[in-house]
């Protein structure tokens, strides 16, 4: 059985919806354990409510961002994992780790990448014009937000969208977007050539929402 770390900083819905989706559809995988940087990260008792190992790594206990990562990836690597999954992990990580775990961590980003890196995807999007919005599963390279993707959902950008309904939208396609290019991974359905990500099956690499 494949062994997950998911990492989180926040309220951690991402996060959520990998668990259930690993017990609902009985992923050949477990989930060894859910780290963050943050002690008041309130995906931690979502997670312990559950029996889950939940370990607080806190960035603020370092001196700098290279002994947090080399503190962060001694607590992962302790649950022997298959794979490393970023869910609302709002830290820049090191060359040095991204490494460690090259082919084997994913994460996830509010925007149809490449456009949009970094942070306020949504208004960005708004701001724009664009006609489509999304989000995006890719493998995490040292490039910030630009590793190969794994699959996109795309939502369309309606008429009087602000930023919180868009942002609501998106999330919702990332609930079903996450588990199941997460799912690939750990099945060992995905291959990279030449940058560019392929799926095992020939299954679409795209979710669209209905207009």
């Amino acid at each position: 059985m494949k062994r997950l770390v998911i990492l989180i900083s926040g309220r951690g819905s991402n996060m959520e919806a990998l668990v259930e989706a690993c017990a609902r559809e009985r992923w050949d995988a477990e989930v060894a354990a859910v780290l963050s940087n943050r002690p008041d990260a309130a995906g931690l008792a979502w997670a312990a409510a559950r029996g889950l190992p939940v370990q607080v790594v806190d960035h603020r206990a370092h001196a700098d961002r290279e002994a947090f990562d080399a503190a962060l990836a001694a607590a992962i690597d302790a649950h022997a994992p298959d794979a490393v999954a970023l869910a609302g992990f709002m830290r820049i990580l090191t060359p040095g780790f991204v490494r460690h775990y090259d082919g084997r961590m994913l994460n996830i980003h509010p925007s149809l990448l490449p456009a949009f890196p970094g942070l306020h995807t949504h208004r960005r999007a708004l701001e724009a014009g664009c006609k489509l919005h999304g989000a995006t599963v890719h493998f995490v390279t040292e490039a910030l937000d630009h590793g190969p993707i794994v699959a996109q959902a795309a939502v369309p950008v309606r008429p009087g969208d602000d930023e919180r309904m868009l942002a609501a939208r998106v999330l919702a396609m990332e609930h079903r977007l996450y588990p199941m290019a997460l799912r690939w991974l750990l099945d060992g359905a995905l291959r990279v050539e030449g940058g560019l990500v392929r799926q095992r099956d020939g299954v679409p690499q795209l979710l669209i929402d209905a207009p």
